[in-house]
């Protein structure tokens, strides 16, 4: 083998790993996934791809129970609704782009964490031109979302610092 044909062999590996962990990340996701239990977070949720190489005009985010406060942050040529519109939000969507499946957007909520550690799921819809997809799947225990196909965004609450800094 010439050192010519190992590298095109070596460039044609890496762009395969590269592209093979690209689907692996091709859920929505949360850009910080820890935040301190019971503190202010801003949740960016971020959307990754189309639906099957449609463009995505909505994006629904279901709030997990026990979160006291929820505010959306707008976007230019994107609706906001909240539901229902009076009393504590329990989802936030946004309607209107589109969002071509070419490319990735993000779209931010400002959150009250409840103040008890533990995981807090968020089920996202993603609805396309001519289809969706309901980013909805939890692990039976735990938080490893390997091998689910449509795993809701996880954010894990943790103990506040100080807290943590009080038990040593």
């Amino acid at each position: 083998m010439t050192v010519r044909s190992f590298s095109g062999r070596l460039a044609c590996a890496a762009a395969l790993a590269l592209l093979a962990g690209t689907a692996a990340r091709a859920h929505v996701t949360l850009e910080q996934q820890s935040a301190d239990a019971g503190s202010t977070y801003k949740a960016v949720f971020r959307i990754g791809h189309g639906c099957a190489g449609a463009a995505t005009h909505t994006v629904v985010v279901h709030l997990p129970e026990g979160l006291p406060a929820a505010r959306p942050m707008p976007k230019a040529g994107w609706a906001l609704e909240r539901q229902p519109a009076d009393g504590p939000t329990r989802q936030i969507a946004w309607r209107g782009g589109p969002l071509p499946d070419g490319f990735y957007d993000e779209f931010v909520l400002q959150l009250r964490l409840p103040p008890q550690p533990g995981p807090l799921w968020f089920r996202v819809e993603q609805h396309c031109e001519g289809g969706a997809v309901d980013w909805a799947e939890v692990p039976a225990s735990g938080t490893d979302t390997r091998g689910l196909k449509h795993p809701a965004a996880l954010l894990n609450a943790r103990p506040p610092a100080s807290a943590a800094a009080h038990q040593h």
